[in-house]
């Protein structure tokens, strides 16, 4: 059981529409705020496209949408989140920008009110000595596709009491996700084992050790892997990993973080995997074909 029946999501891009989603069909009311109407009707058609594929697919019936649908909100104004139980934040990975929002609702929000951020690599210690009210500061992160994925590590920090923990944890098991607690060390669990991994992969690359196609066969066929390391990355986004990369090693100063020169000519090039169409393999055309990568 869990108290909170409003949620506020601050972002509506990828993984910020699909913490809505979640939330809305697990019965609470959702709240998501975006910077424009603009990106708040394009994060509005997904949810509605994702939904349509549930009812399809028969894991919804068309009145659980309709009612999904029902209690999804979407603003421009970050007042519209004040009345809130949680609050979690899925906006980009720009620390600067994620505490100027959590100072503003930091005086707009009641006492009872959980701040959540869905970051991958800052560590939550830093956003929330931003406010008042670190004792009520968690992370969550959610996995993409988030209505698929079942995992959410919940993020405890020095500052983190107890009660708000055991409430973060119990929300995270409302929305039907297995909740894992993880320390407050940049990349978590998961990011903090599989970013060395994949940026392995791109060195591998990168010294001919093979192509890629066959790395990726390699750990599909080999290790049992869903997919591929480098599949993996234009699936994340090869935009998302720099970014995530940079950010631990500046944190760990280790160089198994430290970003290939491949991965950033990529980014530069545009070539972020499946968003742009272009990463490590080309997705113009019906059955995705390696890119030419110049190596």
């Amino acid at each position: 059981m869990t108290d909170i029946k409003k949620v506020g999501v601050l972002g509506c891009g990828l993984m910020g529409r699909g913490i809505a989603q979640v939330a809305a069909t697990t019965g609470h009311e959702t709240v998501v705020r975006e910077v424009s109407d603009e990106f708040n009707e394009k994060g509005a058609a997904a949810i509605e496209r994702s939904l349509a594929k549930f009812v399809e697919k028969a894991k919804l019936s068309a009145k659980e949408r309709d009612d999904t649908l029902a209690r999804l909100t979407f603003t421009t104004d970050l007042a519209a989140l004040k009345d809130c139980d949680i609050v979690i934040e899925a906006i980009t990975e720009d620390l600067e920008l994620k505490n100027g929002l959590w100072k503003q609702l930091d005086t707009l929000c009641p006492e009872h009110t959980i701040f959540a951020s869905n970051t991958s690599s800052l560590t939550i210690a830093a956003m929330a000595a931003a406010t008042e009210r670190g004792d009520r500061f968690v992370g969550m992160h959610f996995f993409n596709p988030v209505p698929l994925m079942k995992l959410v590590e919940v993020v405890r920090t020095v500052t983190t009491s107890t009660a708000s923990f055991d409430r973060a944890v119990a929300f995270g098991k409302a929305l039907g996700k297995e909740p894992i607690a993880a320390k407050d060390n940049s990349g978590f669990i998961v990011n903090l084992l599989l970013v060395p991994y994949l940026i392995d992969a791109i060195r591998a690359l990168e010294h001919g050790v093979g192509s890629v196609e066959d790395i990726d066969k390699g750990m599909v066929l080999g290790t049992g892997h869903p997919m591929g390391p480098l599949t993996l990355l234009d699936f994340v986004g090869l935009d998302t990993t720099l970014k995530i990369a940079e950010i631990m090693f500046d944190e760990y100063r280790e160089q198994r973080y430290a970003p290939p020169p491949l991965l950033k000519r990529m980014v530069l090039a545009g070539w972020y995997g499946r968003k742009t169409g272009k990463g490590f393999y080309d997705y113009s055309t019906e059955q995705p074909t390696v890119s030419q990568l110049g190596l």
